[in-house]
């Protein structure tokens, strides 16, 4: 995993921007331990930070290609490319020589051998740049399900880039300016594909490549789900759905480095983990390494939520056991989810304050504890959107509304009428985002690009369209989030569930299949079956853990209270300063329910955000 930026200006010589473009790449030098490297020539320059996963002496980049003794090409990529073996058997026999045994040098050969159109050919995750002197044109690519992020900035005679709006705020062309539109995106839990926050930002969108040339800024779609007739039986769908899980998890295997698996004892992750440790004990005769996380004092004082029934520590250790893996239980205690410093790290992974408070602390602190022992670490992540899930994918009223099923279950839950972290916010400026306005026209806009078929019942059509827009306006956030937290530390989270492959033959796949059991994820559940112990298929879906410790409660609202105290707090003017001060009329110990603690987090990142990003916000 690495990091990419580059700037090109087709009416400027860049030879003397190099400290600026060493600033651009030095901003993703988390993304990037290994190594940094810069390339810049006439009207470009490419910049890239590095954590080597395979070949890590030999593909060093920017890398160039040459022919006739010029440069053809200059490419700065991140991410692997899973078939890339496959790809550079092809290459070699259309005539292509390779001095590396990496994937860098296959997805620049690709692109000498198709263009554009190299995009189509390659299967992982990533998201890179190349620049081409020949004819003087960039060409900026992303994964299908926009796995590694790329956002842009567009110049009046070029455009700037970078896996983080990081690297782009470090050239003096661009400004942390956030409007309202800006707002809606960082509020919102239904994402805009190719929405940025930053108002002079804006992200490629996942299966998308963007060419960049004197003419301007063209985008192209170079992949999309398509509605096709499922014609497997059952029994065959089981079948089929198990041998690509199989395949999926074994490519995803390939490094050259430490390699884990994050396991939290439900069945995403226990299928994953379950999957890699059959396949590594029969190639090698090792046995995964695992990982789980807890709080301090967590399952022995577990109270269920409206979310988690269960903790997952005991069902991870179960697990872990029963695979003899080589497994690691991370205790986080609250002084640190409490401190300041590393709650500073997790908003500056993700540039933008998000709503879901101690869950990216604690996301933040396991992945360093899993960086130090390893590289890249397989995640059952997204298998509830492909596989069909959430509890809200099976309430009528939800899934019936004209908005995102999921904004309506957002909607019903106590404290979060306004929106999860919205509650302590201005009504006022509420108002001025029109929130509800926002998604019913993002609703509309999203149907309008579900592919269907023709004889569909009205049942699969309602689920297909929500099968659609859970993929592409909810996935993204969750998969951005991963790679934001995990990078933070070069740590590679590789995604199985991600593989397009699966998820266009689950796209087909009649809802009654899915649900064939009368649970959720019936399918993934009957395709595992011999590989998991019964408690853990039998397990309900449980999400990441947060924090039961009052003490913690309590903490945030002392904050609150130096924060409600501070005139200069950039945050305050923004904020519904009545409802905050009950927050903290209640007595120390009591624990506030979840939404509402979200509610304070929010406040309290959106203040530091202002802050350290120095945001200009244009309301």
């Amino acid at each position: 995993m690495c990091g990419v930026t580059g700037w090109v200006d087709f009416r400027r010589d860049l030879a003397g921007q190099r400290p600026i473009l060493s600033a651009m790449t030095e901003a993703l030098g988390a993304r990037g331990v290994d190594d940094r490297g810069l390339w810049l020539d006439g009207h470009a320059g490419l910049g890239h930070t590095r954590t080597a996963i395979i070949d890590p002496v030999g593909a060093t980049q920017p890398m160039t290609a040459d022919e006739n003794g010029h440069t053809a090409a200059v490419l700065s990529y991140n991410g692997e490319v899973y078939n890339f073996k496959q790809l550079r058997t092809e290459l070699k026999d259309r005539g292509h020589d390779f001095r590396t045994r990496s994937d860098t040098e296959v997805v620049l050969r690709s692109y000498l051998e198709w263009g554009a159109d190299c995009a189509r050919h390659l299967e992982g995750i990533f998201a890179f740049a190349v620049w081409d002197p020949r004819i003087r044109r960039l060409l900026l690519v992303r994964d299908r399900f926009g796995v590694k992020p790329l956002f842009y900035a567009p110049l009046p005679d070029g455009v700037l880039f970078g896996s983080e709006p990081k690297a782009l705020l470090a050239h003096p062309a661009v400004r942390p300016v956030v409007d309202l539109d800006g707002l809606r995106e960082l509020f919102s839990i239904a994402k805009q594909p190719g929405q940025a926050v930053f108002r002079d930002m804006r992200e490629v969108p996942p299966g998308h490549t963007l060419t960049v040339d004197r003419d301007g800024i063209t985008a192209r779609r170079y992949w999309q789900l398509e509605a096709r007739p499922h014609t497997d039986s059952l029994d065959s769908t089981i079948s089929t759905v198990r041998s690509l899980l199989e395949d999926i998890v074994l490519r995803e295997l390939v490094a050259d480095v430490p390699l884990c698996t994050a396991l939290s004892g439900g069945l995403d992750s226990s299928a994953v983990t379950a999957l890699a440790a059959k396949w590594m004990w029969q190639i090698s005769g090792e046995r995964v390494r695992t990982f789980s996380v807890t709080f301090d004092g967590y399952s022995e004082g577990f109270r269920p939520d409206d979310a988690r029934s269960t903790a997952d520590a005991p069902y991870a250790a179960e697990m872990a056991a029963y695979l003899r893996s080589g497994h690691t239980d991370i205790v986080l205690r609250t002084p640190e989810l409490m401190d300041a410093g590393t709650r500073a790290a997790a908003l500056w992974a993700q540039d933008i304050p998000s709503t879901l408070g101690d869950m990216d602390t604690s996301n933040y602190l396991t992945f360093g504890v899993v960086r130090r022992h390893s590289t890249v670490a397989l995640s059952g992540e997204v298998a509830d959107e492909i596989f069909g899930g959430y509890n809200w994918m099976f309430n009528p009223a939800f899934v019936r509304a004209d908005t995102f099923p999921w904004v309506v279950n957002e909607a019903s839950q106590p404290g979060a009428r306004q929106g999860q972290g919205r509650g302590l916010f201005d009504r006022g400026v509420m108002q001025k985002l029109a929130m509800t306005e926002y998604y019913a026209d993002s609703y509309r806009q999203a149907l309008a690009e579900v592919p269907h078929q023709d004889d569909e019942s009205s049942d699969e059509h309602r689920m297909r369209s929500v099968s659609h827009v859970t993929l592409t306006h909810w996935m993204p956030l969750l998969l951005d989030r991963g790679d934001r937290l995990t990078m933070a530390h070069g740590l590679e989270m590789r995604v199985p569930y991600a593989d397009h492959r699966l998820v266009e033959y689950l796209y087909n796949t009649p809802w009654s299949f899915k649900t064939f059991d009368g649970r959720e994820k019936s399918l993934l559940r009957a395709a595992v079956r011999d590989l998991l112990p019964e408690s853990v298929l039998a397990r309900k879906k449980s999400p990441w853990p947060v924090t039961q410790d009052p003490v913690y409660t309590q903490a945030l609202r002392d904050e609150l209270a130096l924060l409600l105290a501070d005139k200069d707090a950039p945050v305050v003017p923004l904020l519904d300063t009545d409802a905050a001060r009950k927050v903290l009329e209640h007595p120390d110990g009591v624990a506030m329910d979840w939404p509402s603690r979200m509610n304070v987090e929010t406040a309290l990142r959106f203040d530091h955000w202002l802050r350290r990003y120095q945001v200009e916000l244009v309301l």
